[in-house]
């Protein structure tokens, strides 16, 4: 199984072949709520480290999904698009977002490992 991180802005990442899934933190669901829409980057697109690449709206806010990293989508999670309620029951399950050709491996060292970002969500209460 792929190493998961971890992001500041609450997505998480899981790189096989170099190829990375990102999808969204059981904190940043449970932060949102009830999630009603989802909004998907076409795939093809190039997106840089940082960069908005997808919108989560819930019944109280609307969210940005950035990219953990850069490189090209290469596939998108119309499963969530078509019943957003996946992300709050599968968030770091089979509720991925998008996948990205890595451009640099390099970026993946910036990101927390499980238990750094575990210590991260402790400084936000």
């Amino acid at each position: 199984m792929a190493d998961r991180k971890f992001s500041k802005e609450h997505e998480w990442i899981e790189v096989e072949s170099g190829i990375a899934t990102i999808g969204v933190t059981d904190y940043a669901q449970g932060q949102l709520g009830d999630v009603v829409f989802v909004e998907l980057p076409e795939i093809g697109r190039k997106v840089k480290k940082g960069e908005a690449v997808a919108v989560v709206e819930s019944v109280k806010a609307a969210s940005e999904v950035f990219a953990p990293v850069s490189g090209e989508v290469t596939a998108v999670n119309k499963a969530i698009a078509d019943d957003p309620a996946k992300v709050n029951a599968e968030a770091e399950k089979a509720a991925w977002f998008f996948k990205v050709k890595l451009a640099d491996q390099g970026e993946l060292k910036a990101l927390m490992d499980r238990a750094a970002y575990d210590a991260f969500l402790k400084t936000l209460s």
